[in-house]
């Protein structure tokens, strides 16, 4: 199982590997760079794909392109909550989620992938304009993490920023298997 599976279950143990192998995605890009790119570079990778292409799984049990932009979508509103409560106040508690319990339960295999993708950029429009507008002393503002502990605001645009790149790549490698 690959480090970024991230299983709800076990998660506090595996959470620090989670969190070096999501950083290392980032290594020295600009993490501001990254996250203002993603919408755009969402909108390329699907642009001119058919239903069933956005349906089509990785893997028996993976996620298709469809699952990943609604996931994205609905982590930019966990991350619009963690951000507004680490900016808001002091050192809140931030829960964490299953992912594949959301991907299941709220319906991903049916989310209309435009919709998702619309929703994702004004989440991250609005979140971004949260993060221009902090100081230096707002970026090190800490959140507490129920499976990774303190995080800063500046950790957060790191880890979103390697957590769009990871699922950019995804995207990536379920385009190629149209081919295989």
């Amino acid at each position: 199982m690959s480090v970024f599976t991230n299983p709800a279950a076990g998660s506090k143990e595996n959470a620090k590997a989670y969190t070096a192998a999501i950083l290392d995605l980032v290594a020295d890009q600009d993490p501001l760079d990254v996250l203002k790119r993603t919408p755009a570079t969402l909108a390329r990778a699907i642009k001119g794909l058919s239903g069933r292409q956005l349906s089509k799984r990785e893997a028996p049990n993976k996620w298709s392109i469809r699952h990943v932009l609604r996931h994205l979508a609905d982590s930019d509103v966990v991350w619009a909550w963690r951000l507004r409560m680490a900016l808001a106040h002091d050192r809140p508690p931030i829960t964490g989620y299953d992912q594949d319990l959301w991907a299941e339960r709220l319906g991903y295999e049916d989310a209309d992938a435009q919709e998702s993708l619309n929703e994702f950029t004004v989440l991250r429009k609005g979140n971004l304009r949260l993060i221009k507008r902090a100081s230096p002393q707002d970026l090190d503002r800490v959140g507490v993490h129920a499976e990774r502990g303190e995080e800063s605001v500046r950790h957060s645009l790191r880890m979103y920023a390697g957590h769009d790149l990871l699922h950019l790549a995804q995207i990536k490698r379920i385009r190629a298997s149209f081919d295989a």
